[in-house]
């Protein structure tokens, strides 16, 4: 369950700063009470009617009850017999979570704390939008679903690093629908506390990934010292900074320097230019599939037969429509991982079984694409079309590929 902090509107949680957390503890809510408060949502929309008149005298606002907040519904005036009422208005279902249709105006929930290369991709993928900082991708994914966010944008894999498996895992067991993609440039920084210089560092944290992207030029850098893992790159700032640690650096974004007063020792440290993080966009209902654009579209199947004939049959339901893979991901099968064999000549075998998770390059909205799923089902156990989505086709600049031109030693700089 998600829980905002204590005195803030669920729907609130999380930005400033504040991070949405998952909480283990209560995991369904209880009485009616805690109902009404998780509810409070409701109060933005009606509180600003405040006092209302009811048979020309004006009502008190409702008071609350153990505690919750009580909903106080907009009265709305009739006609009935010639005498004028007012009546209260039905509540709506835009009234428990507007549904905009502009980026400005959107909740989309990220992982991370704000600085995180996550927070960049959400601002790419809805300009304006209004970022919700969440400490696990489990807490995005159930954000969305329990409508404290419009939108989840989560990474799925790296040039580097490869696939982040468990957002595949994630995909699977939450409902949510893929409805886009966006691809990001990694540009990492070596961050520490003003003043602090290079020869002074003992550590450097930073997230795993982001650590093994920068190996070889913090060798280059002379920067043979301990290197520890960190939940998220921009989390590793905001730690040093906190702590005043000044014999720590980060890697992290520049950004993640501005927001919590940190110095770029050197800008540009990937060793690979071409370092790319690809993104899924996350909603609670599917998009129209088109064809007069690239689309994408994401699935997800598993098989009991034994044998690797299953796989060769799905691989060549697309060849034959002359439909493109830009991707093939297994995973364990969850519900059963191990499948056993037994063989009157040899014994018992064990084999893994797997869920593949498959992109291609067409829309469902396309007959080719129909066809293949429609022969695909026939010899899969289980089939699920986790999204169908325009493909991200905008220029991207790789970053810099050097960072000795730009180490700034300066303190004053941040």
């Amino acid at each position: 369950m998600i829980r905002a902090p204590v005195g803030q509107n669920p729907r609130l949680a999380g930005r400033g700063g504040g991070v949405v957390r998952c909480s283990l503890q209560g995991a369904v809510v209880g009485g009616r009470a805690e109902w009404q408060s998780s509810c409070a949502v409701l109060s933005s929309k009606v509180a600003a009617v405040g006092a209302h008149s009811v048979n020309g005298h004006v009502a008190p606002p409702a008071q609350p009850q153990n505690g919750a907040a009580v909903l106080d519904l907009i009265p709305v005036s009739s006609i009935d017999g010639g005498v004028k009422k007012n009546l209260p208005q039905p509540l709506r279902i835009a009234d428990l979570s507007p549904a905009p249709m502009h980026g400005s105006q959107l909740r989309v929930a990220y992982q991370g704390v704000p600085g995180a290369y996550s927070e960049a991709a959400a601002a790419k993928a809805y300009p304006g939008c209004d970022a919700i900082p969440c400490d696990q991708f489990e807490v995005a994914f159930q954000a969305v679903e329990l409508w404290i966010a419009d939108r989840a944008v989560l990474p799925v894999e790296n040039s580097l690093g490869g696939s982040i498996h468990r957002n595949y895992d994630l995909l699977l067991r939450h409902r949510l629908h893929i409805v886009g993609e966006v691809q990001l440039p990694v540009h990492h920084c070596l961050l520490a506390l003003p003043g602090v210089r290079r020869e002074l560092l003992t550590r450097v944290i930073s997230h795993p990934q982001a650590l093994a992207q920068c190996e070889l030029t913090l060798n280059a850098m002379g920067l043979n010292v301990a290197r520890e893992a960190f939940d998220d790159t921009a989390g590793a700032a905001e730690h040093i900074a906190a702590a005043g640690l000044r014999d720590t650096a980060a890697i992290a974004s520049a950004r993640a320097a501005e927001l919590y007063g940190l110095q770029v020792l050197a800008d540009g440290i990937q060793d690979d230019a071409g370092n790319v993080t690809r993104f899924v966009m996350l909603a609670r209902e599917p998009i129209v599939p088109r064809t007069d654009r690239p689309f994408k579209t994401s699935i997800v199947f598993a098989h009991d037969a034994d044998g690797t004939s299953i796989l060769f049959k799905v691989l060549s339901a697309f060849a034959f429509r002359d439909i493109s893979l830009t991707k093939i991901e297994s995973r364990p099968h969850r519900h059963r991982p191990i499948r056993l064999v037994d063989d009157a000549n040899v014994g018992t075998a064990k084999h893994f079984e797997y869920m593949f998770y498959i992109d291609f390059q067409a829309s469902m909205a396309d007959v080719r694409a129909q066809n293949a799923l429609a022969e695909i089902q026939e010899f899969t156990s289980f089939l699920r079309v986790l999204g169908s989505y325009p493909m991200d086709m905008t220029p991207w600049e790789a970053a810099p590929s050097s960072w000795s031109s730009r180490v700034d030693n300066s303190s004053s700089q941040h």
